[in-house]
Order: C-alpha cells, then sequence, then structure tokens
C-alpha cells in the first residue's frame, strides 16, 4: 500500500534511552502496518538486552541486524561502515532513521548513497543528545559540530526529543537548513499505572547506566552524607551496568556502604521501582531521559537534576530539581525522606503527563515527519 513504509532505524548501542525510544517506535509503526527493521552494534548490550531483542524478532517484517560498530570515531569505522551499509542497502528502506551520532551519521550517509542507485529515501536524525554533550570550547567539540554542520545537507529531517537538545543543536552547530521539529519522548498506556513498592524496599534506588555522566558517583556520595543527617543508615538499590561499574564498587566500599548499597544488573524500570521509596536521577548531562517519564508515570516520588530536558517535563521552579551536585544532593535527599508523603505530592500531575508524552502522540508526530520528508 502506498501509505505503509519500509522503515530501518540505524543506531550504535542497544542500551539506555536510546534502545527504549527505538523498541516503542518500532511497535507503534508496526501496529500502524509499516515493515520495519533494526540495524545497530554486536558488541554493545548484556542478557536484559538479548532478552528484549528476542521479544522483537517475531514483530520485525525486516529484522534485527547487529554488527560491530566502535563509539569513537577510529580505524575500525571504514570496515564497520562497509558492512553496515550492505545490510542497510539490502533491506531497501523508505525511511532510514538515524538515531545517536553514529547511527545519524550511518543513516544520513548511506541513505544518500541509496539515493545514487534508486528511488528516494527519506534520511532522518534524532540526537537523543550524542555528539551535543561535547563542550564547543575544546577541539573535539569544535570537530563534531563541523561535522554535524557538514552533515545537514545529507539531512531531510531533524527530530529533536526536548526542546533542550534543539536549543543546544543551535548554539552549538547552528540554526539548522532543513526542516527541523521537536517530538517528546512517548509511554505506553499500561506504563502510567502506579507501581507499588515491597514492603522491605530501600530508600533509594538509582537505575540507569553506570557512567559518570550519569552521575553514579554522585549518588553515592550524597547517600553517605545523607545517612548521618537523618541519624540512620540508608539503604539504596543500583541498577544497571556499564564499564565504571567497578568504580562505584570501590567508592561504596571506601565509603564503607557495602552493607546499605546493593548492586543488581539491569531489569524493567518498572520492576526496579517496588524495589525503593524514593528514585533518584543524578545525571550531569541528558537530552530527553525515559526513566524520569517511567519514575512518574508509575506515580514514584524522585530526585532529578535540572539538566538538558528534564526540566521540561516538570513544572517550572519544581522542588524535585537540583543541580547534579552531591551536596543538593545530600540536601534533597534529607528533606524527601523525612516526610515522604508530604514531598510525594509535589510531583506533576499524571493525567497532564500522559496527554504529553503518550507513546501515541509520538509515533504520529514522527510517522507526519516521515511522509512530509518522502514529499507524500
Amino acid at each position: 500500500m502506498a501509505d505503509k513504509l519500509r522503515i530501518v532505524h540505524c543506531f550504535r548501542s542497544p542500551v539506555g534511552g536510546i534502545f527504549r525510544h527505538v523498541r516503542d517506535l518500532t511497535e507503534a509503526q508496526v501496529a500502524a502496518g509499516h515493515v520495519v527493521g533494526i540495524v545497530c552494534d554486536s558488541t554493545t548490550g548484556g542478557e536484559f538486552e538479548e532478552r528484549l531483542f528476542e521479544q522483537m524478532k517475531g514483530t520485525l517484517a525486516l529484522g534485527i541486524h547487529r554488527t560491530p560498530m566502535q563509539r569513537h570515531v577510529g580505524p575500525g569505522d571504514l570496515a564497520s561502515a562497509r558492512r553496515t551499509y550492505r545490510i542497510i542497502k539490502e533491506l531497501q528502506p523508505d525511511v532510514l532513521h538515524g538515531h545517536g551520532a553514529k547511527g545519524g551519521a550511518y543513516a544520513r550517509l548511506f541513505g544518500s548513497l541509496l539515493r545514487v542507485s534508486r528511488s528516494r529515501v527519506a534520511r532522518l536524525y534524532s540526537p537523543h543528545g550524542g555528539s551535543l554533550h561535547y563542550d564547543e570550547t575544546t577541539a573535539t567539540g569544535r570537530l563534531f559540530f563541523a561535522l554535524e554542520r557538514s552533515m545537514a545537507r545529507f539531512t531531510d529531517c531533524l527530530l529533536f526529543v526536548s526542546d533542550y537538545e534543539r536549543r543546544t543543536y543551535r548554539r552549538k552547530v547552528g540554526e539548522p537548513p532543513i526542516p527541523n521539529t521537536l517530538v517528546y519522548n512517548g509511554l505506553r498506556a499500561a506504563e502510567f499505572e502506579p507501581v507499588a513498592i515491597e514492603p522491605d524496599a530501600a530508600d533509594l534506588l538509582y537505575i540507569g547506566m553506570m557512567r559518570d555522566l550519569k552521575g553514579p558517583d554522585i549518588f553515592i556520595d550524597a547517600l553517605a552524607a545523607a545517612g548521618p543527617r537523618l541519624g540512620r543508615a540508608l539503604r539504596a538499590v543500583m541498577v544497571g551496568d556499564g564499564d565504571d561499574l567497578p568504580r562505584y564498587h570501590a567508592q561504596v566500599k571506601r565509603l564503607g556502604l557495602q552493607d546499605h548499597v546493593r548492586f543488581l544488573p539491569p531489569m524493567p524500570a518498572r520492576e526496579a521501582f517496588a524495589l525503593a521509596a524514593l528514585v533518584v536521577v543524578p545525571s550531569r548531562a541528558e537530552a530527553m531521559p525515559y526513566i524520569v517519564l517511567e519514575t512518574l508515570a508509575a506515580a514514584r516520588p524522585m530526585i532529578a537534576t535540572s539538566v538538558g530536558g528534564i526540566p521540561e517535563i516538570f513544572a517550572a521552579g519544581s522542588p524535585a530539581l537540583i543541580r547534579p551536585d552531591p551536596i543538593e544532593l545530600t540536601d534533597k535527599m534529607s528533606e524527601a525522606l523525612a516526610d515522604l508523603a508530604a514531598y510525594g505530592k509535589l510531583m506533576p500531575d499524571g493525567a497532564n503527563l500522559k496527554a504529553r508524552f503518550g507513546a501515541d502522540v509520538m509515533a504520529a508526530e514522527i510517522e507526519k515527519a516521515y511522509f512530509a520528508a518522502l514529499g507524500r
């Protein structure tokens, strides 16, 4: 049918928010009758991600194709690019949607190459933060932003997940000379059901990638300081994986918290929410993190840093927002845990969240961008 598309999503790392975004998007696109496939890295992810891929296999008519992709630019990129291009060429997409810096580069370059030999391919790019996190005053930042400017002519549409991301692009890269639109991440209807905590739940939960950008070290330092202030040892659960995980184990041991902090491997967010009374997102940088949306949709109280697109989720001046600083987090942990019922009433309204951040809204807006890029 003319209104049904062959859509390929290309991204490097099948973990975290990008993978979550692609999973939700492909599910909605398949339900709308489109033919969808995925191309991503084969060296990233663990058992949790493998289970997610297994759940998706039967629904994606264009398949799940995993091939090694380097995180950083290097000599291996050439071989990786050749392999990825061959896969995408065989899939014959109408729409090539790149996510993150590496996926965005591949989607736009390979989509342009495909145009040489066949009908029009729509080339879309969702940064999801990605290279926009680099400091524009550094040599690395200047290089990446120069590359982003040059890639604009190979792009049919930019899709930003937060107004912060769009403003950052304009500041660091420049005003986009191509169509661009803001489409917030969205959650499925079932995710707006409240999650109750277990009877023996811990005080605090960190869930996310184990890397400094996400602030696990800030969380641990604040945990150590907040306990004495409240006059008791606080218990915490830290859920996630990543290259920096051994450092956080060492930090917990150094601060004498090993009997009070439980590390667990990645798991569905709603399962993790039941493990603790208060969720903390201590990130140093974000675009539009799913974990904040998921926490609030599950009616769980939280503390989050006022970075990236996070303030766009909360009301202006929300007391739940802090700077990514262990002292501020210590103060907010102590305040929230002293009267959690009162603190919970400060969270955003659930009905408003559902209207703004529903997966159906997200998928419809992105589909509209696809058809516009194809001139339909």
